[in-house]
């Protein structure tokens, strides 16, 4: 247990020297405030584009506060938000590979387990904290805009849809754990959440269990103000997943370290 204070300690010192834990949930606030404010105005930007016909009138339903919410996390924080993710932890694992120093802190009698893990709670502390922040954002600005989201149904729906990118962290670590590039690292777990997200659109009905319905559960949550019927299966399925990627990303890590 000492020794997962003190890696994470090193860790949070690192984040600190790197800035994640400033421009990271700065980046995730501004995702969240502009996908209500652009929609918000978006007749006004298209009207003052120009080159529009004289007496052109612009009339563009303005969504519900829900969908706006969903439309956040669709077009923000899926798609820009991880992208983000992806890039600040791929070489969590791989640079101090690359540089000697998890050689000279592993050749000690410490715990594999308590290094690895000290970094995965570390990104994921940061990863939720800006995501949380980014969701505040967003839900404060929906109802400025639009109207009130009840708090305690979008917190529901922000938790949910916060398992799907624990998911992605997880896997960032699992192929950190395999490969010793970064840019291998982030090309499999992009290809992987891109694969899982085609599948999830193509074969929604035969796949409702897979790790990325998430998103669309929480679309239904926000919608409906209910769980969906497979939605506790899919959270289940994703846990037990994540669990196995930390479970193997520890005995490939230390499988390699010691060859």
């Amino acid at each position: 247990m000492n020794q997962f204070i003190i890696f994470i300690k090193k860790e949070n010192t690192e984040s600190l020297r790197n800035y994640r834990w400033l421009w990271m949930p700065l980046l995730f606030i501004l995702l969240g405030i502009m996908q209500p404010v652009t929609t918000y105005y978006l007749p006004k930007i298209i009207d003052s584009l120009g080159d529009l016909p004289e007496g052109t009138v612009i009339e563009i339903p303005l969504p519900h506060a829900p969908e706006v919410l969903f439309s956040t996390l669709t077009q923000q924080f899926n798609m820009i938000g991880l992208l983000v993710i992806v890039l600040a932890f791929m070489s969590s694992v791989t640079a101090e590979r690359k540089n000697g120093s998890a050689a000279l802190i592993l050749v000690k009698p410490v715990s594999f387990s308590s290094y690895m893990i000290a970094k995965w709670v570390m990104a994921l502390l940061i990863v939720w904290f800006s995501y949380f922040m980014g969701m505040m954002a967003n839900w404060y600005y929906t109802y400025q805009l639009f109207e009130l989201v009840n708090l305690s149904l979008m917190l529901k729906g922000m938790f949910l849809f916060g398992l799907w990118l624990t998911f992605i962290v997880t896997l960032i670590f699992f192929f950190g754990s395999m490969s010793n590039t970064s840019g291998v690292t982030a090309a499999l777990t992009l290809i992987v959440s891109i694969v899982l997200s085609f599948l999830s659109s193509v074969l929604s009905e035969k796949l409702d269990w897979l790790p990325s319905n998430i998103l669309k559960y929480t679309g239904e949550l926000w919608t409906n103000g209910y769980l969906s019927k497979g939605t506790i299966p899919t959270v289940i399925i994703t846990i037990c997943l994540i669990i196995i990627l930390i479970v193997s990303s520890l005995s490939i890590f230390k499988r390699k370290e010691l060859i």
